[in-house]
C-alpha cells in the first residue's frame, strides 16, 4: 500500500494506532513508573491522554489537513488557480527524550504519519521500559518499511545521524542539539530542534502570590523539575520576596507532605549522571526549603534554594531538576540585567495583575511561548504553537502545524488556456513603460 500518496490508507494506520495504545495504556503507565516512579496521574495528564488525544484528532482532521489548499491567484497569472499542496518529505529520523518518553516520541510521530512519510523512530535509552513497550506497539501496528524503532545509545543516535535523512525531529538538549543541526547540515536536511533553556519566572507585587506559589510549584516540581518548559528559577519583586517564600513552603507540602520522599506523587531523577549533576548545584548555605538527597534512590526534594549570584553554578545553564532559585529584582532594568544574561528561553512565565506589565514583558523579550498567570499549561492547547527560538529551539508543532511540519509546501499555479496575454513575451520593443505603470497599479 502506498502511504505516500493514499490517505485513506494513513488513517486507517492511525486507527489501528489509537486501538493499540489504548490496549496498552496501562503497560505505558507501569513503565513509566519503573522507569523513574513517575506517578499514574502525571502519566496519564501529561503522556497517556495526551498522545491519545493527539490520535483522535489527527484521525478527525487528517482528510482536511491533507486537501490542496486554494490560495488567491495573482492578477499577474491571469486566468489562472493557485494551490498549496503537500507532500511527505519522505525519510524521517525521530530522536526522542528520556523525561516524556512516550508523548515526546509518539506524537511527533503521529504527525509524520499522517504527513505520509516512512520514519524510524529513535527512543530514549535512559528510560528502557517505556521504550520497550514503545516499540511493541509499533511492531503491533506497523510494517517495519513503514514505521519502525531502533533502541541503543550514543553510538546507535550517531550511527542514525550519519545516515541520509529528508526531515529530523529531535527534542533533547542545547548541546545535543547542536550537534544535530551541524550533521543535519551536511545534506541540508531541514530539522524541527525542541530544545530548553533558563525559563524565568517573573512575580510583581501586583500578583496574587498564593495563588501565584500553587502554580509555580506545580509547574516546577511536576516530573520532579525535568521539563523543557518548567520555571527555571524565579524573579519575584524584592517587597514580596518573604511573603512569597512562606507561600511557596506551604504550597510544596501541600502538595507533597513533610517528607516528599514518602510521596506517591513526586518522581525521580532519572538516573545517577543526573542526580550527581544536580547535588553538584546545591549550596546548603542558600537552602531554604528542601535540599534532602538519596543517592540510592536518586532522589532530591523539591528544594528552594535563595540566590543573588548570578555567576554561581545553578545559574549558569538550564537546571532541568527540582532545584528553584528564587532571585529579587527592583525595577524593570533589573529584570533586563537578568533575562538578557541568557540566551533566548522556551517558555516565559509572568504573574501580575498588571496588563500593562505583562503586554511589555512579552513585547520586551523573545522566548518560545508562556502564561501569564500561570505555567507550563500553554502546551496543552494543540491552536498554539509549541517551540523554540535561537537557542531554545528551531520550529514548533501541535495540531494541525504537526502535519505541515512534516510535509512540504508545494505551490501550483494552475493556468488556463482560454486567454494568453503577449505583454510578457519578447520582442520587449516600448512594453517597458507600459509594465511599470501596471505593476505601480498593483
Amino acid at each position: 500500500m502506498d502511504f505516500k500518496t493514499n490517505i485513506a490508507y494513513r488513517k486507517e494506520m492511525l486507527i489501528k494506532l489509537l486501538n493499540n495504545v489504548l490496549l496498552h495504556e496501562n503497560e505505558i503507565i507501569d513503565a513509566l513508573y519503573q522507569d523513574f516512579k513517575k506517578p499514574a496521574f502525571e502519566a496519564v495528564l501529561t503522556e497517556t491522554s495526551y498522545v491519545v488525544s493527539e490520535l483522535k484528532d489527527t484521525i478527525k482532521n487528517i482528510k482536511k489537513w491533507s486537501k490542496p489548499k486554494a490560495v488567491l491567484p495573482s492578477i499577474l497569472n491571469f486566468p489562472s488557480r493557485d494551490f498549496i499542496y503537500k507532500e511527505p518529505y519522505g525519510k524521517v529520523l525521530i530522536i526522542a527524550p528520556w523525561n516524556y518518553p512516550y508523548q515526546l516520541a509518539m506524537c511527533p510521530l503521529i504527525s509524520a504519519i499522517a504527513a505520509g512519510n516512512q520514519l524510524v523512530l529513535k527512543p530514549s535509552e535512559l528510560t528502557p521500559k517505556t521504550s520497550e513497550v514503545l516499540a511493541k506497539i509499533i511492531a503491533l501496528t506497523f510494517r517495519p518499511e513503514h514505521v519502525s524503532v531502533v533502541q541503543g545509545g550514543v553510538d546507535v543516535s550517531k550511527e542514525l545521524l550519519a545516515q541520509r535523512w529528508d526531515y529530523i525531529f529531535f527534542t533533547g538538549s542545547v548541546p545535543v542539539g547542536k550537534i544535530v543541526a551541524a550533521v543535519a547540515a551536511v545534506h541540508l536536511t531541514p530539522v524541527t530542534l525542541e530544545l530548553g533553556g533558563k525559563n524565568p519566572c517573573i512575580v510583581d507585587e501586583t500578583a496574587n502570590l498564593k495563588l501565584a506559589a500553587k502554580r509555580i510549584v506545580w509547574g516546577k516540581f511536576i516530573n520532579a523539575g525535568q521539563t523543557c518548559i518548567a520555571p527555571d528559577y524565579i524573579l519575584v519583586q524584592k517587597d514580596m520576596k518573604e511573603q512569597f517564600i512562606k507561600h511557596l513552603k506551604e504550597e510544596i507540602t501541600a502538595a507533597y507532605g513533610l517528607t516528599p520522599k514518602t510521596s506517591p506523587d513526586y518522581s525521580r531523577i532519572i538516573n545517577l549522571k543526573n542526580w550527581s549533576r544536580l547535588t553538584e548545584l546545591i549550596e546548603p548555605d542558600k537552602v531554604i526549603f528542601g535540599g534532602q538527597t538519596d543517592e540510592s534512590d536518586c532522589y532530591i526534594a523539591p528544594t528552594l534554594i535563595a540566590e543573588s549570584n548570578l555567576d554561581s553554578l545553578i545559574m549558569k545553564d538550564e537546571i532541568f531538576g527540582p532545584l528553584l532559585p528564587i532571585l529579587t529584582y527592583a525595577s524593570n532594568a533589573d529584570l533586563h540585567t537578568i533575562i538578557s544574561r541568557y540566551e533566548k528561553p522556551l517558555s516565559m512565565y509572568i504573574f501580575t495583575e498588571n496588563k500593562a506589565f505583562a503586554s511589555q514583558m512579552i513585547t520586551n523579550y523573545s522566548f518560545g511561548g508562556g502564561c501569564i498567570n500561570d505555567t507550563v499549561v500553554h502546551f496543552s492547547n494543540k491552536r498554539l504553537p509549541f517551540g523554540g527560538v535561537g537557542h531554545s529551539g528551531i520550529g514548533a508543532y501541535h495540531g494541525s502545524l504537526s502535519f505541515d511540519v512534516f510535509s512540504h509546501s508545494k505551490g501550483i499555479v494552475k493556468k488556463a488556456n482560454w486567454l494568453d496575454l503577449p505583454m510578457r513575451y519578447a520582442p520587449y520593443g516600448d512594453k517597458l513603460k507600459t509594465i511599470r505603470k501596471f505593476l505601480k497599479w498593483l
